[in-house]
């Protein structure tokens, strides 16, 4: 194993810790969290309110070291409120522009399908080309921007679905449940005392593990890990299994297969290991590829579940030795 991939892997142990300060019971979560962010990619985090999805997302920005911004998406609101807008300044007789909270490092698009189609489709071309542009000129955002959006699985009303060019763009769908009891419990005894979760943030109580700027660091240290061409195979055979199965109407595209790749790899650093194993790529293929298909309207009258047609079509595709 190299050096670089020993750093990484200790830096992926420090955030763990780090983060499970102030995220009680999460660690799945955690984990999927670390790996959209080390591959450079997106995520779209489920979970019912006051199940700490911000709170997560700002205590990653702390522990790594990185700008964090929020946009609490509402039905009013437009495309020039995430990117900005260029506006005449008086004083001194030109147009300036006026950035918008879209220039940071971890964006909390918060609640993102309260707002129209129109409105989401600003974060289209900054989450593919990491660029935005405004009155016909392109600006650049940092190299570890990283979009974090939030919905909530049960209230529908008043919402937007998201458009299937959106979610293919969101590197994995990240569930975050309530967590067990122990868990929950551990929460009510802090709340009661000095150290509670957004306290202790506040306070200051998580160390960064690194610089914003060492980032890069962790992407060039997954080029490392060892993929197998049987394992490549075997990614690639589960995402056009995808596109066949009979319960499934529209499947993965290759992007998918790209995603499932990466997740992977960051999967095996996390298991502090510098080689892909099948379990690896089980273990990604539900979060890549949930919000990703779109089950036939007779499976869903059924109840039959996207975690179910997923199993079956991971049961489908041989295992490599």
């Amino acid at each position: 194993m190299t050096s670089d991939l020993d750093r990484l892997i200790g830096i992926f142990k420090q955030a763990r810790q780090e983060v499970a300060k102030i995220i009680i019971g999460q660690t799945e979560v955690i984990d999927q969290a670390l790996i959209v962010i080390a591959t450079r990619s997106h995520a779209l985090i489920e979970g019912v309110p006051g199940i700490a999805k911000t709170l997560l997302v700002r205590t990653l920005a702390r522990v790594l070291g990185c700008d964090f911004g929020r946009i609490q998406f509402t039905p009013d609101l437009m495309p020039t409120d995430i990117i900005g807008t260029n506006v005449f300044n008086l004083q001194r007789n030109e147009f300036v522009l006026v950035k918008g909270p879209v220039f940071t490092s971890f964006l909390l698009a918060d609640e993102i399908n309260r707002a129209p189609a129109k409105t989401q489709s600003a974060l289209l071309q900054a989450m593919q080309e990491r660029t935005v542009t405004i009155d016909r000129e392109q600006h650049g955002l940092p190299d570890n921007f990283t979009v974090f959006a939030t919905q909530n699985p049960i209230e529908h009303e008043g919402t937007y679905p998201l458009p299937e060019a959106q979610k293919d763009r969101f590197m994995m769908k990240i569930k975050m449940d309530v967590p067990n009891r122990e868990g929950e419990l551990e929460l009510a005894r802090r709340t009661l005392g000095p150290d509670a979760p957004e306290e202790s943030l506040a306070a200051g109580c998580v160390q960064c593990v690194l610089l914003e700027s060492d980032l890069a660091t962790i992407w060039e240290g997954l080029q490392g890990v060892t993929m197998r061409e049987q394992l490549l195979n075997y990614v690639v055979d589960i995402v056009r299994a995808s596109r066949q199965h009979e319960s499934v109407l529209v499947g993965a595209g290759p992007r998918a297969t790209q995603s499932l790749l990466q997740a992977s790899r960051a999967c095996a650093v996390l298991a502090g290991r510098d080689f892909v194993t099948p379990d690896d790529v089980k273990a990604m293929v539900l979060p890549v590829l949930s919000h990703r298909l779109i089950l036939r309207p007779e499976y869903e009258i059924e109840g039959i579940s996207i975690e179910e047609v997923i199993d079956r079509i991971v049961q489908g595709v041989e295992v490599p030795r």
